[in-house]
Parts: structure tokens; C-alpha cells; sequence
């Protein structure tokens, strides 16, 4: 079994739980007015969102589009299919849950008690992310995980974005990690899985969901507790 230093962790959807704390977000904008302006039940305006975030996420990641198109353009696709066609309404709402999102604090089961395990071991704890500094900085903060990172690697410092190499590599530059020594941990597994195996370095498919295998990672878990079987 490799030795490894660095443990480089996804944020969402692998300890924060994006799910969870988009939806209460979402719930949060629909009480105060959405609920008014869509005429509709909570869960469709819901369903609708995550299909255009979806979508839109994966053209961010190829490079079709940029960061600020990504963050309103998700909503605004969504009221469309409400008719409602309000550009600017649909840049307050973004702006609004971009403020309320990284105030939610829920994370998966045993993360904390891992990131202290894995502490105590003297491993150095780093974040990879495409998350946006501001929001990711916010997150970490509010839920109480910025004490166990070292350094957070985003899509916007590095000016890459996983699952390509070189966000990888600045990664191990920014931290003086070696690549033998260093374990990517994630729950994509395009951006995670298969951006850290072609950059070989060595993953952990936290598998949450318990989705099939489109890669062969390193490790595969369903549970952040099994890390201790492996690290």
C-alpha cells in the first residue's frame, strides 16, 4: 500500500452536502417570493433547477462556458420554463442564493470525526475544487472544516479546472506534494476519478450514492468511515 502526505478532498458532494444544503437554499428563495412568481409546487421549480444546474455545470467543467454564465444562467433557464423571461430577476435570485448557500452547514455522516482521525495521523489535508473561492472560503467557515485544510486549490486560482491536468499539478506545486505521496478524494467521478488518474495520482471514489463504476479508482467507498480501513 502506497504512503501517502496529502489527502486532496472535493468539497461538494463529498463532505459538504450540496444537495442537502441547495435544496433548504432553494426552499429559503421559494418562501419569500418564488413560490408567487412561478405559481407552482416547490419540487418542480426543485427538478427543473437541477436539471439546468446539471447541465450547465457540465459545459462549465468542458470550458463551454465561463463562471459568471454558469451562476445566473441556471436560474434564468429555470424560470423559462415557467415563462418567465426576467433577466435581471433571474441575476438577483443567483446573486441571493450564491449569499444564503454557504451559510447551510450539513455535511455527510462521519466527516468530522474523519477529518480529525486523519489529522491526528499527521496527514496533510488539502482541497481541490471548481467550487468559486468566495462561496467555497464561506462553506468551510460556517460548517466549521476550515480548521483541518491547508490549502484550497480552486478552478479560479489555478486557472484550470478538474478534470484536466494542470489544476492537478498546481495543486501538487502549491503544496509540495509529490505525486507518489498524494491521494485525490472525490465523489465525480469525471472531474475526480478520472482527472486524478490521468494526472496518476492515486483517488478515492467516495461513492455516496453507490453508483456503478465508470473508472477503476485507486478505492472505492460508500462511507467517509471506511477511510480508516485505507488510510
Amino acid at each position: 500500500m502506497a504512503v501517502y502526505k496529502h489527502l486532496f478532498f472535493d468539497l461538494d458532494h463529498t463532505i459538504w452536502d450540496f444537495d442537502t444544503n441547495a435544496k433548504d437554499t432553494l426552499q429559503d428563495l421559494y418562501n419569500n417570493g418564488l413560490a408567487e412568481i412561478t405559481k407552482a409546487p416547490f419540487q418542480e421549480f426543485y427538478d427543473k433547477y437541477l436539471f439546468h444546474n446539471a447541465h450547465l455545470w457540465a459545459r462549465y467543467e468542458k470550458g463551454f462556458i465561463g463562471v459568471e454564465e454558469l451562476k445566473w444562467k441556471r436560474m434564468w433557464r429555470t424560470l423559462l420554463d415557467f415563462k418567465i423571461a426576467d433577466e435581471g430577476l433571474s441575476k438577483e435570485l443567483s446573486a441571493t442564493f450564491l449569499e444564503i448557500l454557504p451559510t447551510k452547514k450539513v455535511v455527510f455522516p462521519y466527516t468530522f470525526e474523519i477529518l480529525e482521525y486523519l489529522t491526528k495521523k499527521n496527514y496533510q489535508l488539502h482541497l481541490i475544487t471548481n467550487g468559486f473561492v468566495h462561496t467555497q472560503t464561506m462553506k468551510l467557515k460556517n460548517s466549521g472544516l476550515d480548521k483541518y485544510f491547508i490549502e484550497m486549490i480552486t478552478s479560479e486560482v489555478s486557472n484550470s479546472i478538474k478534470p484536466k491536468k494542470e489544476i492537478f499539478d498546481f495543486a501538487l506545486q502549491k503544496t509540495n506534494a509529490k505525486l507518489n505521496e498524494s491521494l485525490m478524494l472525490g465523489d465525480n467521478q469525471d472531474a475526480d476519478i478520472a482527472g486524478a488518474l490521468n494526472a496518476g495520482m492515486d483517488v478515492v471514489f467516495v461513492n455516496h450514492t453507490k453508483v456503478a463504476l465508470k473508472y477503476k479508482p485507486t478505492y472505492n467507498i460508500t462511507h467517509l468511515k471506511e477511510l480508516e480501513n485505507i488510510l
